[in-house]
């Protein structure tokens, strides 16, 4: 891979997986235009001086650590699992998953004393064994890559421990989840090994505001909605807005417009209350982008 050395910011994602389409439209919603990148290896941003690097996850850490690129997206437990001198510098909410035990499913497994002694196949032998540590269990841990969850049918181990999503994988298998090791998300790393230049610092700094201006977007939602001025009042301590709600006349003066930003999840917490209190018309829009 050649990489330039143009003061860029270089930032590595996985160039194919469950992470790549989502890392892509993050960059997208902050802003930042890239194109053709499933063609090529490395690929620079027309608007933003950035470059994006197209790595095998598992590699990814180990990337940032040497300073090859100077930050990355990747999955938690790749860090974890990887243990490269990396530091997580902002979670980024999308690619949730869990690491979990999974046994056959004529095999009780109740709480975490049932694994003592048994044999589990894993992608992911230091995340496993720092949680047998943690809970002062013994068991075998076996290292398999790729297709972990036939290693019980085929008799190589007890149980697996991998990572879950839906769960049909597992169900395909005959196996059921067991017990949760480890919920990972997609999270944004630097290197703790490397100090980047006061330039790319710079660079970085105003990534992240853009990543947290998103964010703060997409847990959000902007509300609108006619409310009567006699309840005015009682609708404002009823809102968990962000700052105080914009209230605009209308035509009716017995009417008021109130917007306001709000929670995504707690329209449905308080829609009784607003309409006992007279709301009408009441709109939830989602927002792009949200600059505190």
């Amino acid at each position: 891979m050649s990489v330039s050395n143009n003061g860029n910011l270089k930032l590595a994602i996985q160039k194919k997986g469950r992470l790549t389409e989502k890392s892509i439209d993050l960059l997208k919603l902050c802003g930042i235009e890239i194109d053709h990148y499933s063609e090529r290896l490395v690929v620079p941003s027309y608007n933003f001086p950035l470059e994006v690097l197209f790595l095998r996850d598992d590699d990814i850490p180990e990337y940032v650590q040497d300073g090859v690129a100077d930050i990355g997206i990747v999955g938690e437990n790749v860090v974890v699992s990887k243990n490269a001198k990396t530091e997580i510098i902002e979670k980024l909410g999308f690619g949730k998953c869990s690491l979990m035990m999974a046994a056959p499913e004529n095999v009780a497994i109740n709480s975490i004393k049932d694994i003592e002694g048994k044999t589990i196949a894993t992608s992911f032998p230091n995340i496993v064994q720092n949680y047998l540590n943690e809970n002062k269990i013994n068991a075998k841990i076996i290292e398999i890559s790729g297709s972990v969850e036939i290693a019980p049918a085929l008799g190589v181990a007890d149980m697996i421990c991998d990572i879950v999503s839906t769960g049909n994988t597992l169900m395909m298998n005959k196996l059921k989840k067991s017990i949760s090791v480890f919920e990972s998300q997609a999270v944004l790393i630097r290197s703790s090994n490397k100090d980047l230049s006061p330039v790319k610092n710079e660079y970085l700094e105003k990534l992240l505001r853009r990543i947290r201006s998103v964010q703060t977007a997409q847990n959000s939602r902007y509300l609108m909605m006619n409310v009567p001025k006699s309840s005015l009042l009682e609708i404002e301590r009823v809102i968990p807005s962000i700052k105080s709600p914009t209230i605009l006349p209308l035509a009716d003066e017995n009417l008021v417009a109130v917007h306001a930003v709000i929670p995504s999840d707690y329209l449905w917490k308080i829609v009784d209350s607003l309409k006992s209190l007279g709301a009408t018309g009441i709109l939830l829009s989602p927002i792009e982008n949200m600059i505190p």
